[in-house]
């Protein structure tokens, strides 16, 4: 009676990380690629919708440009505002306690729950012109894409009451220039308005210095615009 091969630990542990290479290393890269010619097609609408909006504001005074900094971040200056769009160069797991595992989208084949993640930050303009360093920005969207290029959305904009379902939600151009308009709508939709006293009562002598300058009192969305509303009025 012949005897049974005996096992190699070595050889199966190489079999396994095979799989692991194959399935998951791969996958991982699909969806960066495939994240990365989003958030390129992210950067061609803002450049439309800029020199659309251009068009209709003849006023040179209002800004409407904007600066890429590397192939994963732009810097999109809208009026008073400035929104960084960013590409995390990560791929993501929904966590196994995420409720969407639980629907038939994500049942039926569970590399659609791996994700690229492109941040959306809202800062002052000014922020950056005079490179106000305490100043603080805030995010308002995370845009989510799997490698089947479907999306959802989480934040403070509409956005993400629109583009909750991933099963339904394909990115393609009509979705890029609405993500990209109602971005701008909801940076915005803040007005400005005066601190309390209490928050500016009291400087340091180094703030004092250099105030000549640039007012180095902390400022940000929060401290210095009021919200009108938490959703954009753009549909």
């Amino acid at each position: 009676m012949a005897k049974a091969k005996a096992s190699n630990p070595a050889s199966d542990n190489r079999v396994r990380l095979q799989q692991l290479l194959l399935q998951k290393a791969a996958l991982k890269q699909d969806i960066a690629d495939d994240a990365e010619t989003v958030f390129k097609e992210i950067k061609k609408t803002i450049k439309v919708e800029l020199e659309a909006l251009r068009d209709l504001v003849p006023d040179k005074r209002v800004r409407l440009h904007f600066q890429e900094r590397g192939d994963y971040e732009i810097h999109v200056f809208v009026g008073s505002d400035v929104l960084v769009f960013s590409l995390h160069q990560n791929v993501f797991r929904l966590p196994d306690t995420n409720p969407l595992w639980c629907t038939p989208y994500f049942e039926t084949d569970e590399r659609k729950g791996y994700f690229s993640v492109i941040h959306v930050y809202n800062f002052l303009a000014e922020s950056l012109l005079q490179n106000r360093l305490d100043d603080s920005g805030y995010l308002i969207s995370r845009i989510f894409v799997n490698y089947d290029r479907h999306f959802f959305v989480e934040g403070r904009t509409q956005l993400s009451a629109i583009f909750r379902d991933t099963a339904r939600n394909a990115w393609s151009d009509a979705v890029c220039t609405l993500v990209v308009q109602m971005c701008f709508a909801y940076a915005m939709s803040f007005d400005l308005y005066i601190p309390p006293y209490e928050m500016q009562e009291e400087i340091s002598v180094n703030q004092m210095h250099y105030m000549g300058e640039t007012l180095k009192l902390q400022t940000g969305k929060r401290l210095g615009f009021r919200m009108k509303s938490d959703e954009a009025d753009i549909s």
